[in-house]
C-alpha cells in the first residue's frame, strides 16, 4: 500500500515535467515559416554565422554527452553495495589534473580557429577580399574540402557578394524608430522600413542619435551595435525578393521591445522604381487628402516630420514623404491601415506609451508647444489619414 500511495503521488508531478520539457521542446522549435529564425539564414553572412553556430552546438553536444556518460558510468561502477567496502580516499592526481587541462584547451582551440575566422571575414569591408589570416607567408590553418564543400576551417569561403561596388545605405537609430539615408539615391531618406536590392552588396554605415541601439535582422545578418558619435559597419546581400523583419537587440528604454524593422529585398528593376517613385515628391489627389496637408501644416507636425516638397522640414520624428508605401507604422508593430493610423492619431501613447510623439524630450526644444495639438477633431484625424496615405 505505502509503494502504491508513493506512485499515485508521482503520476501528477510526472505528468507537470512531462508538460513542461514538451513546452521547452517546442519553444526551442524554429520552423522555415518564423520571421525572426537564426537557423534558416537568407544571405551569405547569415549562413556563415548559423555554420558557425552549429559547429559549437555539435562540439559543446559531444562534450556533454562525454561529461554527463562519464559521471553515469561512475555513479553506477562505483555504487555503495553493503558488502563492499570503503574505497581508499585519495586527494589528488597528477594525471587527471594534466588531463582536465589539457582536453579543454584543445577544444577551446579548436573553437576558436573557425570563430575567429568568421569574425574577421565578418568584420572586413564589404568590397574587401576574402579574409586569409596568414603568419610568416604561410596560413594559419590550411583549407580542406571534400566533394567541394569546405569541412576546414569550418564555416564558408568568404568572397565578394555581389559585382561592383557596394550599395551604402546609412542607418540612424532613435527612441525608438530606424532612419535610412541613401546617399547615392540623391539624399533619398526613409524611416522603419529598409528597402534594399537583390543580388548587391549592402553597406551599412550605422550610428545612433541618442542611445546604444542594436540593428538585427536575423535572417540577413548578425547583430551590431549603434552607437552614439560612432559609426560601426555592416555588409550582407539579400538573395531572395522578399520581407524580413528584425528589432533592436539592446535595451534603449521604455519601448525597447517595440522598436522592430522590416528590410525589404526588391529586384534590381523593382528597387530603381522604388528610387524614382520616391524621389518625386507626393501630391495630395483629392480634396480631403489636400484638407489634411492644410490641417499638416497648421499643427506642430512641421516641426518635427519631413515631407519632400513641403514646408516640413523638421529631422526629429520619422520622414513621411512617402508615408502611404510603408506597410507598417510606429516602427513596425502596426499594419499601415487607415483605422491604425486613425488610432495612433487619436492617442499615440496608448498605442505605443512613452513615445516622443506624445511626450517630446526638452533636447526636442519645441519651446511652447505642448501636447494639447493631439486633441485633435474626428473631421481632422480623418483628413489626416486621408492625406498622409496619399504620400505614395
Amino acid at each position: 500500500m505505502p509503494l502504491l500511495r508513493a506512485s499515485v503521488t508521482a503520476r501528477p508531478r510526472l505528468l507537470g515535467l512531462s508538460l513542461a520539457a514538451i513546452a521547452l521542446v517546442a519553444g526551442c522549435a524554429s520552423p522555415q515559416g518564423t520571421p525572426q529564425t537564426t537557423v534558416f539564414p537568407m544571405t551569405e553572412a547569415g549562413r556563415m554565422i548559423q555554420d558557425l553556430y552549429v559547429w559549437i552546438f555539435w562540439m559543446s553536444a559531444i562534450v556533454f554527452v562525454a561529461v554527463q556518460g562519464g559521471i553515469l558510468y561512475i555513479v553506477w561502477r562505483f555504487r555503495y553495495r553493503p558488502d563492499h567496502p570503503l574505497p581508499e580516499q585519495v586527494h589528488g592526481n597528477n594525471r587527471l589534473e594534466i588531463m582536465w587541462t589539457i582536453l579543454p584547451a584543445i577544444i577551446l582551440v579548436i573553437i576558436a580557429f573557425p570563430t575567429i575566422f568568421t569574425l574577421f571575414s565578418l568584420d572586413r569591408d564589404a568590397s574587401a577580399e576574402p579574409v586569409r589570416l596568414q603568419a610568416f607567408g604561410f596560413e594559419l590553418w590550411p583549407r580542406v574540402q571534400l566533394g567541394g564543400v569546405q569541412v576546414w576551417p569550418i564555416g564558408r569561403e568568404p568572397r565578394p557578394l555581389s559585382p561592383g561596388p557596394p550599395l551604402p545605405i546609412e542607418v540612424i537609430g532613435h527612441q525608438w524608430w530606424w532612419e535610412y539615408r541613401y546617399p547615392e539615391q540623391g539624399g533619398l531618406v526613409s524611416a522603419n522600413e529598409l528597402i534594399v536590392p537583390t543580388g548587391r552588396t549592402i553597406e551599412l554605415k550605422m550610428r545612433s542619435d541618442d542611445v546604444v541601439h542594436s540593428f538585427w535582422v536575423p535572417q540577413l545578418m548578425g547583430k551590431q551595435d549603434v552607437m552614439p558619435a560612432h559609426v560601426n559597419t555592416l555588409w550582407f546581400a539579400a538573395e531572395e525578393p522578399g520581407q524580413y523583419f528584425g528589432q533592436c537587440a539592446e535595451y534603449c528604454g521604455i519601448q525597447h521591445a517595440q522598436m522592430r524593422m522590416n528590410v525589404i529585398a526588391y529586384s534590381p528593376a523593382d528597387f530603381q522604381a522604388w528610387v524614382a517613385r520616391n524621389q518625386r515628391p507626393a501630391l495630395p489627389t483629392t480634396d480631403l487628402a489636400q484638407q489634411g496637408e492644410q490641417i499638416f501644416r497648421g499643427y506642430p507636425c512641421v516641426a518635427c516630420h519631413r515631407i519632400d516638397g513641403t514646408s516640413a522640414q523638421g529631422t526629429l520624428a520619422p520622414d513621411l514623404s512617402h508615408f502611404g508605401s510603408r506597410t507598417t507604422i510606429a516602427a513596425g508593430i502596426l499594419p499601415n491601415t487607415p483605422e491604425n493610423l486613425a488610432r495612433w492619431l487619436r492617442n499615440p501613447d496608448e498605442v505605443k506609451p512613452g513615445n516622443h510623439m506624445a511626450n517630446p524630450p526638452a533636447h526636442f526644444n519645441l519651446g511652447t508647444l505642448s501636447r494639447d495639438y493631439l486633441n485633435l477633431r474626428p473631421s481632422e484625424v480623418e483628413a489626416l489619414v486621408e492625406y498622409l496615405h496619399s504620400l505614395k
